[in-house]
């Protein structure tokens, strides 16, 4: 007797991000055992006189990056699995390849699929189904496989913009083939944004420290802040020089008061360049601060994928 089908697959955006965020930091392709349940959808009623038949929803909740579950054989070993897991299925993800699953992928999901001591029940909470029904399963086998991969042909492979595919399948043990399926990332798109109406937090916030310190950002802070504090004090003083400098009196600069005049001009003119020097050099400063911590970031960035690639 074949497995009963799935209409989809459903996984949530928080870990499918994190699968992908563990492929594309891997050196290499990864494959691992994908955990989960499985629950009947609503049945949907139908005009003719013919008995719904109750669909599947397979949920991904979790994963585990385990590439020692199968021999080379592609043959799965049980010992290696845990007896009491709800497993159902696995997952692969390679690098520069089609959304095509391998003879080797092929051979593991069909030995992963035939353990039925693996085998996920299925959830018939449902009030609408009649749970003593003789003909709703109540086992399903581990026979979900998830695909990624990353597109064959990368024209920027140093790029640090990564792009990956996925695909879900259902393995049909009865026919011994792949058959597709949709995947729906819950949490993601406009169809979610309704359950985020009414949020109040569990917890509340820590208290963030905004002291200056911590960072070689914050070396100097108060000093820094001093400058800053001079630099308003000299900007206003600067506003004061300027007032009675209208471009309508002008015309003094013509006649028997031009020479005053001007003298206060150039007076003028000699604050604004030293005014000018002050912000060219916090201008420096700045840049140099800028730099100082887009190394520090670089550095911590490049630690923590090597902390991630020795997992």
């Amino acid at each position: 007797m074949d497995d009963p089908p799935l209409q989809k697959i459903s996984i949530s955006g928080p870990t499918l991000a994190s699968l992908i965020q563990r492929f594309s930091t891997s050196p290499s392709a990864i494959q691992g055992l994908l955990f989960g349940h499985v629950t009947h959808l609503p049945t949907t009623p139908s005009d003719d006189s013919s008995p719904a038949v109750p669909t599947l929803l397979a949920t991904v909740t979790g994963f585990l990056c385990s590439p020692s579950f199968y021999e080379s054989s592609g043959a799965v070993i049980p010992s290696a699995l845990h007896p009491h897991s709800s497993v159902l299925g696995w997952f692969s993800a390679r690098r520069r390849s089609a959304l095509r699953p391998s003879l080797r992928e092929f051979s593991v999901t069909s030995s992963l699929s035939s353990l039925s001591q693996f085998s996920t029940s299925i959830d018939n909470s449902n009030p609408n189904l009649k749970s003593n029904s003789p003909e709703q399963p109540s086992l399903f086998p581990p026979c979900v496989f998830l695909l990624l991969a990353s597109p064959p042909f990368d024209n920027a492979p140093s790029s640090h913009v990564h792009t990956h595919e996925y695909r879900a399948f259902q393995f049909r043990t009865g026919d011994q083939w792949f058959e597709p399926r949709s995947l729906d990332v819950v949490n993601i798109g406009p169809t979610f944004r309704g359950h985020y109406g009414a949020f109040s937090p569990t917890s509340s916030l820590p208290a963030l420290d905004c002291g200056l310190r911590g960072s070689p950002m914050d070396e100097g802070g108060d000093e820094r802040l001093a400058r800053m504090k001079q630099a308003a004090n000299d900007q206003r003083e600067l506003d004061g020089c300027v007032e009675g400098f209208e471009v309508g009196k002008l015309g003094r600069m013509v006649g028997s008061d031009a020479r005053s005049y001007t003298e206060g001009l150039e007076e003028l003119y000699k604050k604004m360049l030293v005014k000018i020097q002050n912000l060219t050099s916090l201008v420096d400063e700045s840049s140099a601060m800028v730099l100082e911590q887009e190394n520090h970031n670089r550095k911590l960035k490049h630690k923590i994928f090597r902390s991630a690639a020795s997992e």
